[in-house]
């Protein structure tokens, strides 16, 4: 009977390799968008502008879906190491992201109806305090996306090969940042037409065009959220060629593959072989090793029972 250390031929299934920026600066950036919805809702009711007092409602429910991003990064960092997890916890971040997308949707939807009814029934503005907020609200905003800009597209370095991803949980913490900032730059428009022309129904107009933006923004990210978690998120060019490297070998070809992301950057693959000189499954992998997007790799391999008609080829590496 032999005796031998299995725990050798394991590895870790934690695919959660954020380093904890993106999620202080979420926590941040939450403290700074409560601060500030209260003091737009308050100077919006005060001051009779809608387009500050939706960008005061838009504060208070990206500072719900801001929550559901810190706690989607605290969620996959806890579970990320748990059995439960096959694959980790990756997908947690990019149902957050979901979810934001959805929050955003409803935002642009209420900002549409509350703009029409202020269309119908129009109110007096108080126009030199409500610009100060706005003022205000947009410098919060920007310095609010200054510090989640930079943790949206990572770049990882492999040698000369450069791999890009995006975290599309802070990057749906992001566009509801953005969403304020937009809000806010229409907020200060409409208000200052408004008191220059005495335009007032371009501050309910203003609200209009923020809802159709934010709209926009929310389909993109549903888009790119729902693709991922439908585990469809490889481009199929990439996975032709991943087929293309294995069957340059030798006689090899691929009988079956399956990709599916793990998170907004890494890939599984399952990937059966056939072949006349069958070699163990770590010689498959070592193909592979240039598509550092593929953190889990299973490889079958079946010996073909036909005539082999290629003579086998060293593998060039």
């Amino acid at each position: 009977m032999h005796i031998y250390n299995i725990h050798q031929w394991k590895h870790s299934h934690s695919f959660h390799i954020e380093d904890g920026q993106g999620e202080r600066n979420t926590k941040r950036v939450i403290l700074l968008t409560v601060s500030m919805m209260i003091i737009e809702i308050s100077a919006g009711f005060a001051f009779g502008s809608m387009a500050l007092l939706a960008d005061g409602w838009h504060m208070g429910t990206h500072a719900i879906a801001l929550g559901i991003t810190a706690f989607a990064y605290y969620y996959a960092r806890r579970h990320a190491n748990s059995p439960r997890y096959s694959f980790g916890t990756g997908k947690v971040g990019v149902l957050g992201g979901f979810t934001s997308a959805v929050v955003l949707a409803v935002i642009a939807f209420l900002m549409a109806v509350e703009s029409i009814k202020r269309i119908i029934f129009p109110v007096e503005i108080q126009f030199n305090e409500a610009i100060v907020v706005a003022v205000v609200g947009l410098l919060v905003n920007i310095f609010s996306a200054f510090l989640l800009q930079g943790g949206i597209r990572h770049t990882h370095e492999h040698g000369s090969d450069k791999a890009h991803h995006q975290d599309q949980n802070l990057r749906a913490a992001y566009l509801h940042v953005m969403a304020d900032a937009l809000t806010s730059l229409l907020a200060i428009i409409a208000l200052l037409f408004g008191k220059t022309f005495g335009w007032i129904w371009m501050d309910p107009i203003m609200g209009i065009v923020g809802a159709i933006l934010i709209s926009r923004w929310s389909h993109s990210l549903l888009r790119d959220t729902s693709t991922i978690l439908l585990d469809s998120g490889m481009e199929q060019e990439k996975i032709s060629t991943i087929i293309s490297t294995i069957e340059s070998d030798s006689d090899n070809r691929v009988s079956d593959i399956h990709i599916w992301p793990l998170g907004s950057h890494q890939f599984a693959a399952i990937i059966s072989v056939v072949t006349h000189y069958p070699k163990q499954p770590e010689y498959y992998k070592e193909l592979l090793t240039e598509f550092k997007e593929l953190e889990h790799i299973t490889v079958e391999v079946n010996e073909a029972n036909s005539d082999p008609c290629l003579v086998p080829t060293e593998n060039p590496s």
